[in-house]
């Protein structure tokens, strides 16, 4: 079983193979919405945006970006300078060990930022 390692939360978790980030980090009482997201949000769509996470280890043991992740997370600034581990919580199937970072700061300073 996969081990999905949360930074920020000092918590790790054992999920099934292919189980979905965001239902097991919400499962296990980890906090995906930061402020008014906590309330507001698109329940698992792919369309707010505001469960994004940063993996930091393992993202090869994670599914492939879809056409609609990837959309979405052009159009937001945190993306920029962490185009390669940048994910939606929602849209990601953990299919190995992971370590992600919940509620990542945006990288105003990152080296794509004006490139």
């Amino acid at each position: 079983m996969p081990t999905i390692t949360f930074a920020n939360e000092k918590k790790e978790i054992q999920v099934p193979n292919g189980a979905n980030l965001r239902k097991e980090a919400l499962r296990a009482g980890v906090q995906l919405y930061p402020g008014v997201h906590k309330v507001v949000n698109c329940h698992g769509f792919g369309q707010c945006g505001a469960c994004r996470v940063l993996v930091t280890k393992g993202m090869e043991n994670t599914s492939p970006k879809g056409i609609m992740e990837s959309a979405r997370l052009a159009v937001s600034l945190a993306y920029i300078g962490n185009e390669q581990t940048m994910r939606l919580a929602c849209q990601t199937r953990v299919e190995g060990d992971i370590t992600v970072t919940t509620c990542p700061p945006m990288n105003l300073f990152g080296e794509n930022f004006f490139s």
